[in-house]
């Protein structure tokens, strides 16, 4: 045997191979030591080896072997059931219709326990290659979940077998689609059978590892594994140590509210095709929310996941609340579509006239017309297994390059520190939210406040985050395909407003040959809040108790810069903005007379006295405290002053005396720089803060109006 392999023998199957250090696996997941291969160029994926199918007895042998134990919530409606009674003639071909299947079912549960508990298997070997996949295939009547329902579902949890050893290599456990990255765990453990967490309504499948079967858990707690191996993602700040896969929210602290399915803007449960069927045959209401912008604010005190009925394989020596029989999936195969008629969610995209899409609903597809029924491996959405299968068995490729589109969602909320309507702070949210790309219309909810997308076309697409309580955010994105994954937001992160606090920003260029190529937000306290390309007009929802600085773009990298603040307005337009000096003079301008106003409003005017005229050149000290506030007033005044003359010398095409008067801005920020030092200790904190990060910002636009070749 050659040196550093190890053999094992299992059932009559052999294979030798290098060993695997779990151990050391897990620390580099709990330390974000591994980075997703996904994007990466070095990895170019070939075809997988063909498989066929293993004959019936042994793929029963198999699929009795590997049957997961799957754990429901307690409010779980709709549980895993065999579709055959439901079917009927259209057009000559056997189909599944939703009215029929979802009526019938809830009409034929007349006892404790759900009809025909049933997990159809599908197993197949690839070619010249040790290695089987065990499918387990799981219908339901009905799929609720946020923005995304339908009707029947079909589930999926494949187990990558060695057919020498009779270990299992990989387990993988479907999500809500193929655009998120799955629950996966690499050399599970072989004694143990796999355990399925369904998520309510949705029934994505989460795993469960570790030593208590009924919690999922993303990272290695007090020695005990963690519940996936998927790896962390290098290069994003505020994501880099959370495992890429959609998990289960509810498990994990986050609330997830869920929404009703409606037909032609009608609830489902008062259609009169659905005889059988109320409101509590759906999620109850105590999770559910009658549509994102119902609430002004993220939902609260949602309840946490609780486990109700457990299933396990009636073949099992185990005392189950159901016990359920395996099926092989060709039964099935004589049914050619699961149908209904689409069923809507508007989902809220923000722009000048809010518009709304119900495209991103989806429909289940035929599992055995697909093509991970036999290409087992297509359906592995972590690069990093795929690469640990392909270094263990010819048949699976490496893996190739995999666009994704990451960001982190935040919510905005007021700073603590900032004065009342003068500056924002981000937070982790407590709800999970979802995300769309118009393009590629299929919404997938975050995991732990994460937005991954993957399998991304290259080009540009519009992101589109909701929730809850929230305000949609949008922003355009574009995927290049080079290394890496495609970070939206500003590094990674998409904040998020409350309804009752939002504002609309709305974007107006100057027609549709306006050369404006980008927008940025960004708040006195909490920093750069959006920043995404412009290609006419867009909005952005911002927090009322901000102070903004709006930033424009153009082909030609001129800057302009406008002064926005909110208060209780519910919406705010800009038309036709415009780069170069003007502009950026007038932003000045105006943040300078802001905060003249502010700091005259924010000192005790009984506090300041008199004072004397002759302390300006002397650093506003000469009568203490008091005087240290006038002279930054005045300070300011002066500011405002020479802003405005060198912004009207500016729109009137005076080059020559416009940047004379910027170079008098330039002396005079410098100026209120040294009164707001003398001044700092008699202004508010908040304020004296919030001065000193508009005098930033000041000096920063004043210096772009110095280099700006635009007038």
């Amino acid at each position: 045997m050659p040196s550093g392999t190890t053999a094992a023998v299992r059932d009559g199957w052999r294979m030798t191979r290098p060993p695997v250090d779990r151990r050391t696996l897990l620390a580099g997941l709990a330390g974000g030591g591994m980075a997703s291969l996904a994007g990466c160029p070095l990895l170019e994926r070939g075809d997988d080896g063909a498989t066929a199918e293993v004959t019936d007895e042994r793929a029963r042998d198999l699929a009795e072997r590997f049957a997961p134990s799957m754990y429901f919530d307690r409010n779980e409606p709709w549980f895993p059931t065999d579709p055959r009674a439901y079917e009927s003639e259209a057009d000559g071909e056997t189909v599944v219709d939703g009215f029929d299947a979802l009526d019938g079912y809830v009409a034929d549960w007349t006892g404790d326990v759900p009809p025909e508990p049933t997990v159809f298997y599908h197993v197949v070997e690839y070619a010249d290659s040790p290695l089987a996949v065990v499918q387990f295939w799981f219908y339901s009547a009905f799929d609720q979940f946020t923005t995304n329902f339908h009707w029947h579902d079909w589930e999926l949890l494949q187990v990558f077998v060695d057919t020498e050893t009779g270990e299992p290599q990989l387990y993988v456990a479907s999500s809500h689609s193929r655009s998120v990255p799955n629950n996966e765990f690499l050399d599970p453990d072989p004694d143990r059978p796999p355990r399925i967490l369904s998520e309510l309504g949705s029934h994505s499948s989460g795993l469960s590892v570790n030593d208590n079967a009924e919690r999922f858990q993303r990272f290695p707690l007090d020695g005990d594994v963690a519940d996936i191996t998927n790896s962390v993602l290098d290069g994003v700040e505020d994501v880099a140590a959370i495992p890429l896969a959609y998990g289960l929210p509810r498990d994990e602290g986050l609330a997830l509210p869920y929404v009703g399915p409606e037909l032609d803007g009608e609830s489902l449960s008062d259609h009169e095709r659905l005889p059988s069927v109320d409101a509590s045959d759906f999620v109850t209401e105590d999770l559910t929310v009658r549509s994102f912008d119902a609430l002004s604010s993220p939902p609260a005190n949602l309840p946490d996941r609780e486990t109700g009925l457990r299933f396990e394989f009636q073949g099992r020596d185990a005392d189950p609340d159901v016990a359920y029989d395996v099926v092989p999936t060709a039964d099935l195969e004589h049914i050619t579509d699961f149908t209904g008629p689409q069923l809507s969610f508007e989902f809220a995209i923000p722009e000048f006239a809010e518009d709304a899409i119900a495209s991103h609903i989806t429909t289940t597809g035929v599992p055995w017309q697909g093509d991970r029924y036999d290409d087992p491996a297509s359906d592995i959405s972590e690069a990093r297994h795929r690469q640990a299968l392909a270094d263990r068995y010819d048949a699976i490729a490496a893996p190739s390059p995999v666009n994704q589109v990451v960001v982190g969602v935040t919510n905005a909320v007021t700073a603590d520190e900032a004065p009342a309507g003068s500056g924002l702070a981000t937070t982790d949210s407590s709800v999970e939210t979802v995300a769309l790309l118009e393009s590629e219309p299929e919404a997938v909810p975050t995991f732990r406040g994460v937005a991954a997308v993957q399998d991304v076309p290259e080009g540009d697409h519009r992101l589109t985050i909701n929730g809850a309580g929230v305000a949609p955010h949008s922003e355009t994105v574009s995927v290049s395909g080079d290394d890496g994954p495609t970070v939206a937001g500003v590094d990674g992160e998409v904040p998020l407003v409350a309804r009752e606090n939002a504002t609309k920003l709305e974007v107006d260029p100057d027609g549709a040959d306006s050369d404006l190529t980008a927008l940025a937000v960004e708040d006195d306290f909490a920093g750069r809040l959006y920043d995404a390309p412009l290609s006419g007009p867009d909005a952005v929802y911002l927090h009322r108790g901000g102070a903004f600085t709006t930033e424009v773009r153009d082909r030609a990298d001129e800057v302009g810069a406008f002064r926005v603040n909110p208060d209780n307005e519910d919406r705010v337009r800009l038309d036709e903005p415009r780069t170069g000096k003007a502009s950026l003079a007038e932003y000045v301008a105006d943040v300078a007379a802001e905060t003249r106003a502010d700091v005259a409003a924010g000192v005790d005017e009984a506090d300041i006295g008199d004072t004397d005229d002759d302390d300006d050149d002397r650093g506003g000290q000469a009568g203490g405290p008091e005087n240290a506030v006038e002279g930054l007033t005045r300070a300011l005044d002066a500011v405002v002053e020479a802003a405005r003359r060198a912004a009207d010398r500016a729109a009137a095409g005076d080059r020559g005396n416009a940047d004379r008067s910027l170079e008098a801005v330039a002396m005079r920020l410098e100026r209120v720089g040294s009164r707001l030092a003398a001044a700092s200790d008699s202004l508010p904190p908040g304020l004296s803060r919030a001065a000193d990060n508009r005098l930033a910002q000041a000096r920063q636009r004043s210096e772009q109006a110095r280099r700006a070749d635009k007038l």
